[in-house]
């Protein structure tokens, strides 16, 4: 009998009978690479669903996972959902206040872990908690329950059907709550079904090509992005594999050589950096064709003629070919999403043979609303809506969406669902975006759109990816709401700025003496200058300050994503700013 796949957790029963193979799900833990086979995966998630059943989980249960991705997150997902309970993913880097929030919101009562140092924390939420929380842990840790002791009771459990709690779970029923940190307020729990995320995995799988048979994922899996991404590869019989941690992505993509990943554009934005600044490095006829190759690729389009075509063959060959060999040499497929991918950027990339497929979406949509691919693409859009979603533009420029994707609605907070999601059925995404001939384009966020003191309206993601552009540039917020004219908070790329100083002759000291020094703020002048010309003059920035320190999610400036927490930004640079506009004021008297 074919299994068809309408609950996400039919997907095991699908590779047993259809994908059977020896590296399913692979991870790589303290720099060992654990591998389990699909059968394997499948006996131990079947004991694990009928070890957690001993601990009073079934249907509408709570059970949350905090962990950085390994197969044990994909073996306690799937475990937890075929109970019927509902899994809620608990980001690593999360403050303690939101931890709490989240169990005594969601009502959780078991929770995994990854290591010693989670363990510590949610130990010392759990105390405050008045409900009783039972803590598993995935590595050995003294003096914590091991997660392994619920697999051994599941494997004595014969009596216990799986069966009858599979049967008891519609398509339609809450697989999910998965708490946005967004960029403000207290968190809100999404609820999502089982139906939202087949749906998508499906409709998101028929873009792929068909040649992608491993993949290399590093996203956190407590994102929707990477999430439903994961259950993607299972559909497609794409083997996953587990990067250990951010700084061994470069050598875990040797030993996989994967045929894809998925990825955000600040991580593309830092493999292309490092790429220009050995082709920097290179002299004579070398470097010559390196910056040729460059050009070439900037001017990509998918209907170049033949004249195009026999160049980029040539710069492939010379140049391009060795991009490919750094990502493992297979690379069939990237998919980008979380942030707006530079144009230019992307351009590069399909150039020199690499596609990036760039999406997008929000948690709300589980997640995917629309995607480049082979056979519609648009540099600058984030491509066409996929089969069965729904997109219009409202009056005021707001993307709105219906279809199979849009969220149940938030977790015990009708008030937010009622002004999210309109009484005719439309997602209110608080994206602005347009059409231009049929694909989607973003052009900000509705609530970080700012208006001038003069009354326009300024959109901000704009003139910052366009700022970006320059490589000595890591972080820009551009700001001005009530104010004469924009300005902009700036992060240098300080491995970058270190190389121009050296060429320069200019010392640098520290990073904080740097930023001071009169040439590098000229620098950072004439780069804002030649960005402000494609922008009207109400929107060009007209001063600066250069930051010292790079934002971070510890730091408190990014989301997990990496977005902008522009209210903290705002907050913790308010002299720094007040102090612009002083500076800005006497630098263009005729701003007065």
């Amino acid at each position: 009998m074919s299994i068809s796949v309408t609950r996400v957790f039919d997907l095991l029963k699908y590779n047993q009978e259809k994908f059977s193979k020896e590296e399913f799900i692979s991870g790589k833990i303290n720099g060992e690479w654990v591998k389990y086979s699909t059968q394997n995966f499948c006996e131990v998630t079947d004991n694990l669903s009928k070890g957690l059943t001993t601990l009073g989980i079934g249907k509408g249960s709570r059970v949350a996972i905090m962990a950085t991705n390994r197969p044990e997150w994909n073996i306690g997902d799937y475990a937890i959902m075929q109970l019927g309970a509902y899994q809620i993913p608990l980001y690593p880097t999360l403050a303690e206040h939101d931890i709490k929030f989240i169990i005594e919101d969601a009502e959780i009562t078991v929770v995994f872990v990854g290591d010693k140092q989670l363990y510590e924390k949610i130990n010392k939420v759990s105390s405050e908690i008045k409900h009783d929380i039972k803590v598993y842990t995935f590595d050995k840790v003294n003096g914590a329950n091991h997660w392994d002791e619920l697999v051994e009771i599941g494997k004595q459990k014969n009596e216990i059907d799986l069966e009858t709690y599979r049967k008891e779970v519609a398509p339609d029923d809450i697989l999910t709550l998965i708490y946005t940190s967004g960029t403000t307020g207290t968190p809100k729990g999404v609820m999502l079904t089982h139906d939202n995320l087949v749906q998508n995995f499906k409709k998101s799988a028929v873009l792929l090509p068909p040649n992608v048979t491993h993949a290399l994922s590093f996203l956190p899996l407590s994102h929707i992005f990477e999430r439903m991404i994961s259950y993607l590869y299972a559909y497609l019989n794409i083997a996953t594999y587990y990067a250990e941690s951010m700084e061994t992505i470069v050598a875990d993509i040797q030993f996989v050589k994967p045929s894809g990943f998925s990825t955000v554009p600040r991580l593309l934005e830092k493999v292309y950096d490092k790429i220009v600044e050995k082709g920097k490095a290179l002299t004579g006829i070398k470097k010559m064709i390196f910056f040729w190759s460059l050009s070439l690729a900037e001017k990509y389009d998918t209907d170049k003629g033949w004249w195009y075509t026999f160049k980029l063959g040539i710069a492939r060959k010379l140049v391009f070919k060795k991009w490919q060999e750094a990502l493992g040499g297979n690379i069939q497929v990237i998919i980008s999403g979380g942030a707006a991918l530079n144009p230019r950027l992307a351009r590069v990339f399909w150039a020199a043979g690499l596609p990036v497929f760039e999406g997008y979406g929000l948690t709300e949509t589980s997640p995917v609303i629309s995607v480049n691919h082979f056979d519609a693409i648009k540099f600058g859009s984030v491509g066409k809506p996929i089969e069965g979603v729904e997109v219009k533009i409202a009056q005021d420029g707001e993307i709105l969406v219906k279809g199979h994707n849009v969220m149940k609605g938030y977790y015990n907070r009708a008030d937010l669902t009622s002004e999210t999601i309109d009484g005719e059925g439309w997602f209110h995404t608080g994206d602005i975006g347009e059409f231009a001939d049929g694909y989607l384009k973003i052009t900000d966020r509705k609530k970080e759109m700012f208006k001038t003191a003069g009354g326009k309206y300024v959109a901000p993601q704009m003139i910052e990816n366009k700022i970006k552009e320059a490589p000595l540039i890591e972080q820009i917020m551009v700001l001005g709401e009530n104010r004469k004219f924009p300005v902009a908070l700036l992060v240098p790329n300080f491995e970058t700025l270190k190389g121009w100083c050296r060429v320069k002759g200019i010392e640098y000291g520290s990073n904080e003496t740097i930023v001071d020094n009169k040439e590098v703020k000229e620098k950072f002048r004439r780069l804002i200058d030649d960005a402000n010309k494609e922008f009207g003059k109400w929107e060009q920035v007209k001063q600066f300050a250069l930051l010292p320190k790079e934002w971070s999610i510890d730091g408190g400036e990014l989301t997990p994503k990496l977005s902008l927490k522009r209210k903290v930004i705002l907050e913790k640079n308010k002299e720094i700013i007040e102090k612009i506009y002083k500076d800005a004021e006497n630098y263009h008297p005729d701003s007065k």
